[in-house]
């Protein structure tokens, strides 16, 4: 009874949050450029660079304890050049010292993630060339999960003036699309997270403003990631076959994460006809 109430209030503040946006846009004050409107507080900026520091602390400690190598030739790769290269500095070391390595690897990729940083598919790719398809679908799928959450809550805290700022039309869209769909909703999300619908970035940060239960954002993203993990892994035991990221998604491949997708939200559409006969 009570949760029914609260549910509507909370949607009430929302659309008066969205439509403050908008609101602006027509006001004299609000023909200026969105960057001139940053949209956090100071303590919800000094709480994310908080975060931040913390973060990048427990990385740093964790690269100053491992063994020393040929650290000046390691950098984040932008490119399959900049991956295959990297690849081949790292092989040797990822066989020394495997405990280390996976250390390293899931404290960069989870701090990539959380942050919002690009590059994470390289790192996919790159544990397919280092670790196999079954090692590095693990890997892949555990540290995309951990940073997708860590994300979330990160988004759940602070996020909110954020997302209003940047997406706002997205964010109606979700949100009415998340409201649509609460009977079947880690179907959706599993569709999402198969298919290239909506971007895994929006998606982290966007689901704790439109009220996703973790548990269901949780398994949608820990089950959902597996077909892209296992497509992109894949192909990083073919490294120097590619020539460009684009190669990951050809028609064949977004087809078959489609299908998948349509699968995953099959039980909604046949429950959505029975309801109509």
């Amino acid at each position: 009874m009570l949760h029914s109430v609260m549910a509507p209030t909370r949607n009430l503040i929302r659309d008066e949050e969205l439509g403050a946006i908008s609101d602006d846009d027509d006001s004299p004050s609000g023909k200026r450029s969105k960057l001139d409107r940053f949209p956090l507080s100071r303590w919800e900026l000094a709480v994310s660079l908080g975060v931040f520091l913390i973060f990048s602390s427990g990385l740093f400690c964790i690269y100053i304890t491992m063994p020393a190598a040929e650290f000046g030739k390691l950098k984040l790769p932008r490119s399959i050049s900049d991956l295959r290269l990297l690849k081949d500095n790292l092989a040797n070391y990822a066989n020394e010292y495997p405990a280390q390595f996976v250390l390293g690897y899931c404290a960069t990729y989870i701090f990539m993630q959380t942050f919002m940083i690009p590059g994470t598919i390289f790192m996919s790719l790159l544990a397919g060339a280092l670790f196999g398809v079954i090692k590095g679908v693990i890997l892949v799928v555990f540290n995309a999960t951990a940073g997708a959450t860590s994300c979330f809550f990160l988004s759940k805290l602070i996020g909110r003036p954020l997302i209003t700022w940047l997406w706002p039309d997205k964010l109606r869209f979700f949100q009415a699309e998340i409201g649509k769909r609460r009977d079947k909703l880690l179907n959706y999300m599993l569709f999402l997270r198969i298919t290239p619908t909506l971007p895994n970035l929006f998606i982290n940060l966007a689901s704790p403003i439109v009220d996703v239960p973790f548990h269901v954002f949780f398994l949608a993203t820990l089950i959902g990631l597996i077909p892209a993990a296992y497509i992109t892994v894949r192909a990083g035991l073919a490294i120097g076959d590619l020539k460009s990221v684009k190669d990951l998604y050809d028609f064949k491949t977004l087809s078959v994460l489609f299908l998948i997708g349509f699968i995953s939200i099959l039980p909604t559409i046949l429950k959505r006809k029975k309801i109509y006969e």
